[in-house]
This record gives structure tokens, C-alpha cells and sequence, in this order.
């Protein structure tokens, strides 16, 4: 049974992020692991004194009963599910905690909240979930926090025609397989560009040699605005998840597309992001 580890902080961010989890464990017949990290100094500053030890287990004693009424508050009585599991552990860094807990359970996709209003701005531009992507050894998918589930039925994603790439594209094929999802893979061209389609062809005919799956489409979309580009192609392929390989800048394209896109794509934050990371490619490669 694959595992999917959502991680909370207990903010208003995160309460879309646990609904939507557990849906995709329930659909993906997935055990959820619902996890909190965090850091017993801080609760030692404010806390009334005791010997180190007792206060030691209560902290985690008070950590688990909060997770347990956040859960029970949000998720009703499916948190007593048994595909779910509550976890609260102590670590100084809280991204380091979520990903040794990845580690832990053999995580197959993390699952975090992020704001609305300037949604992947912060996501990807210095926040705790961008460090969690530039460091988790799986996927990380997060949910804005207005976003309601759906079932996955349409997946963007966008291409650099990297080796990365094909990673990347593997592993979405298996998500899809259990959903019967289309998998729209795109590149967003400045202009015609007849590299760039010969590039998307030959991509084509690697991913047909490394897996059988017919609802997989390619395309190149000339557009010297990538930004209105993306947009009216999320809506046109009504896509439930957008997925982007994140890169070390390098290029012109780089630059543009993971710099300032994600900038201007907070316009798009009803969109579940789900984001692969070049670094840690071995990691997701099945």
C-alpha cells in the first residue's frame, strides 16, 4: 500500500490540504499519515516548570490531542479510519522533520497547504513548502486553500524537454493510471519554433518506449506571454492538477518560466500544484 504524508501546522491554509488528502489516500486505497512536527524548546519557553522529562511527554502528549480534534473537526468521523494514521514528532527544523518522516514511512507524495492570494508566489519564492520541495525525496503536491476535490481527471505538465522530464512523467503516469487521467504535457514556445516541436516529438517517442499509456498528449504553444498562455491552457484542458519539474536556473527559459511565471500564476491558485524536484530525481524514479 503506497503512503501519503500530509503535514499540518494547524493554520486555516491547511484545512483544504487534509480534506484533499484524504480523499486522494481514500480513491488511491492509500494509507494517510497525518503528520505534525513540532519543537519542544519553544514549548519549554512558555511552559510551567516541571522536570524535563514529564513536561517532555506531555508536550507530545498535548501535540497528539491537537491533531486528533483537528482532525476529528475537519474530517469528521473519518479520522478514525484505519488507512490513517496521526503522527506528532519533535524536530528543531520543521521541513527536516516532515522529510525524515518521508523517509520514515516510504512516502509515495506529500501533501501541504498553501495561501491563497499570493499562492505560489510564496510557494516557490523562499517559503517553508519551497524548501520542503527543494529537499522532500517525493513529490510534493500542494493544495490552495480554497481549492474543494475533485477527482483527478486532467494533469498539465509543463516541459523543458529535459532528461528530468522523464522522471517526472513516469511517475504521473502511475498517478493517472488509477484515476484514468489525461496527462497533457506542454512546452510554451516565444514563437513557431521548429526545434522545439522536433524536441517535443522526439520526447513523444521516448516516454511511448518507456510506458504504455494511450491518454498522454504533446503539444507546443507559440506565445510570447507564457504567463496568458498557461492560463488559457489550464482552462482549456479544465486540468485538476498543474505539475512542474523545479530547476536550478539556467537559460533564458529557466529564468522566465520559473522565475517570474510563478510570480504572475497566483492568478491561477485554484490549481493544486504538484511539483518534482531535478535534484532529487533518483528519488522518484521508480
Amino acid at each position: 500500500m503506497k503512503t501519503i504524508l500530509y503535514a499540518t501546522d494547524y493554520s486555516d491554509n491547511s484545512i483544504a490540504a487534509l480534506s484533499y488528502a484524504h480523499a486522494l489516500s481514500t480513491h488511491m486505497n492509500a494509507k494517510l499519515v497525518v503528520l505534525h512536527v513540532f519543537d519542544i524548546p519553544t514549548v519549554l519557553s512558555t511552559a510551567v516548570r516541571e522536570p524535563y522529562q514529564h513536561l517532555e511527554e506531555e508536550t507530545f502528549k498535548m501535540h497528539r490531542t491537537k491533531l486528533d480534534n483537528f482532525c476529528r473537526e475537519h474530517l469528521g468521523d473519518a479520522a478514525d479510519q484505519k488507512h490513517v494514521q496521526l503522527v506528532a514528532v519533535e524536530h528543531k527544523s520543521v521541513v527536516d522533520g516532515i522529510v525524515s518522516q518521508v523517509k520514515e514511512f516510504n512516502a509515495y507524495l506529500v501533501v501541504t497547504g498553501m495561501k491563497g492570494g499570493s499562492v505560489l508566489k510564496e510557494l516557490l519564492m523562499g517559503s517553508t513548502t519551497k524548501h520542503l520541495i527543494d529537499t522532500s525525496p517525493c513529490p510534493v503536491l500542494a493544495i490552495p486553500m480554497t481549492t474543494s476535490h475533485r477527482p483527478i481527471k486532467s494533469i498539465v505538465y509543463t516541459t523543458d524537454f529535459e532528461e528530468e522530464d522523464l522522471d517526472a512523467i513516469y511517475k504521473l503516469v502511475e498517478m493517472a493510471r488509477i484515476f484514468n487521467a489525461f496527462i497533457h504535457i506542454v512546452h510554451f514556445a516565444e514563437e513557431k519554433n521548429k526545434e522545439a516541436e522536433t524536441k517535443m516529438s522526439e520526447l513523444s517517442e521516448k516516454v511511448s518506449t518507456m510506458v504504455a499509456y494511450k491518454q498522454l498528449t504533446f503539444e507546443v504553444v507559440p506565445s510570447d506571454d507564457v504567463f496568458s498562455a498557461l492560463k488559457v491552457y489550464l482552462t482549456k484542458m479544465d486540468a485538476d492538477v498543474v505539475a512542474m519539474m523545479e530547476r536550478k536556473n539556467k537559460g533564458l527559459y529557466n529564468l522566465l518560466f520559473h522565475r517570474d511565471l510563478v510570480k504572475k500564476m497566483e492568478t491561477y491558485g485554484q490549481i493544486p500544484l504538484l511539483s518534482f524536484n531535478k535534484i532529487n530525481r533518483e528519488l522518484f524514479t521508480l
